[in-house]
């Protein structure tokens, strides 16, 4: 297809959130929604906007409680509204695509893997260095845009894109070998994820637990594995990645954390957001526990360090695990309106119709996966993440597929 105002649109949307600049990103996004508005909207998009707008609200209202810098309010209310952003702009830029939708869906996720395999060939030459750390520093951490890009081209039949054969293989190497660059754990698990989704093995049945059991031992199998290699902390390329695979359940989960140690506080930094979040929010009181801090507020690191980006800080407005940050700013009630968010999404039904349910398993696919998305790395409301996007197109295209099935079986 054309590429016209509102594909640019689109593409811009997505590549503006691969780069750390976040203020350019809520300023395209925010563009786009006026640009793309609709007469109409479902009750679907409109509750899910209700609940990422109640948590913007009860942390808007908490926040009257205390005296915070001007600044870090503003920063974090637009923090707090990317994801009603995001699902806006979806939404509501399907409408000027329709049935061309996965096309310009492909093709940006096509733009973004150039971008980066180009930003790798940069690093390599000025680093000449195959150091992956050094290579991801320079060239992008992660891309979960591109996994869904890559498995809607997996199962381009199910989701009745017309594409020859040549044209997929080359889009799934290009897509592929972008994707496997970044070594991040989370993408691998997403592909994972997701392609078991739109098997439709998350819609809980005696076979789909035998093969999600299967799963999971293959899984540990392979985590034993790499565990007993014993990959060392500064190796290069591959043994990099099976490093950060190896102390993965601590990074994460790690309830003791020594911050004198440099190598214990740098490699389980994620746990200790995640105690200093619980420790420092209950001890304002049950109005911070059940409403949380509301925008503005921080975490007291206990000392300066340095962040990837080479600024030095020792208080942060967001924790990596987007629970905990929702849960500083909005307490335990916003908190219950992101699960209920999860929950909804994941609460799809089987379809008559092969594409409506394949675009259900996705989503049911997307909701599991935001649930390991959120704890790692903030979900739907990090400044780098554009799902949300994608939840909004998928509804739209969905409820344009159900209405088209509906009034065919009127005629």
């Amino acid at each position: 297809m054309k590429i016209n105002l509102y594909s640019f649109l689109y593409i811009l949307c997505i590549v503006s959130s691969f780069f750390p600049n976040y203020e350019v990103t809520f300023l395209i996004w925010l563009t786009t929604v006026l640009l793309t508005t609709r007469k109409k909207y479902s009750i679907t998009i409109f509750n899910f906007i209700l609940l990422f707008f109640g948590i913007l609200l009860i942390a808007s209202i908490s926040s009257l409680f205390y005296k915070y810098q001007a600044f870090s309010m503003v920063k974090d209310f637009t923090y707090l509204l990317k994801p009603i952003l995001g699902l806006l702009v979806g939404y509501q830029i399907f409408d000027k695509f329709k049935s061309k939708s996965f096309d310009i869906f492909i093709k940006a996720g096509l733009v973004l893997s150039t971008i980066h395999i180009l930003l790798i060939l940069f690093a390599f030459l000025k680093f000449h260095s195959v150091d992956m750390n050094l290579i991801r520093a320079e060239a992008g951490f992660f891309s979960d845009y591109e996994v869904y890009v890559f498995v809607v081209l997996l199962f381009s039949n199910k989701f009745n894109i017309e594409i020859d054969k040549k044209r997929k293989t080359f889009f799934l190497i290009v897509i592929g070998f972008s994707i496997f660059m970044y070594l991040a754990r989370t993408n691998f698990l997403q592909l994972a994820i997701l392609v078991l989704g739109i098997k439709g093995y998350f819609v809980l049945t005696q076979k789909s637990l035998k093969v999600l059991t299967l799963v999971v031992f293959s899984f540990l199998l392979s985590y034993g594995a790499i565990y007993y290699a014993n990959p060392k902390r500064n190796g290069k390329g591959i043994e990099a990645l099976m490093y950060k695979i190896k102390i993965a359940p601590e990074e994460a989960f790690k309830t003791k954390i020594n911050k004198d140690d440099w190598k214990d506080f740098n490699d389980n930094y994620r746990s200790f957001e995640n105690i200093i979040t619980v420790k420092q929010v209950t001890a304002d009181g049950l109005r911070a526990v059940f409403f949380g801090k509301g925008i503005g507020s921080t975490l007291n690191i206990g000392q300066k360090i340095k962040t990837t980006d080479g600024s030095i800080i020792q208080y942060i407005s967001v924790a990596h695990n987007g629970f905990m940050t929702i849960f500083m700013k909005s307490g335990l009630l916003g908190l219950l309106l992101l699960m209920v968010f999860l929950y909804l999404l994941y609460k799809q039904k089987r379809d008559e119709n092969p594409l409506i349910n394949h675009l259900n398993m996705l989503l049911i696919g997307t909701s599991v996966f935001l649930v390991l998305s959120t704890w790692v790395f903030m979900g739907v409301y990090f400044k780098l993440d554009n799902k949300s996007i994608i939840v909004g197109l998928i509804l739209a295209m969905r409820e344009y597929l159900i209405k088209a099935n509906n009034s065919h079986l009127l005629k």
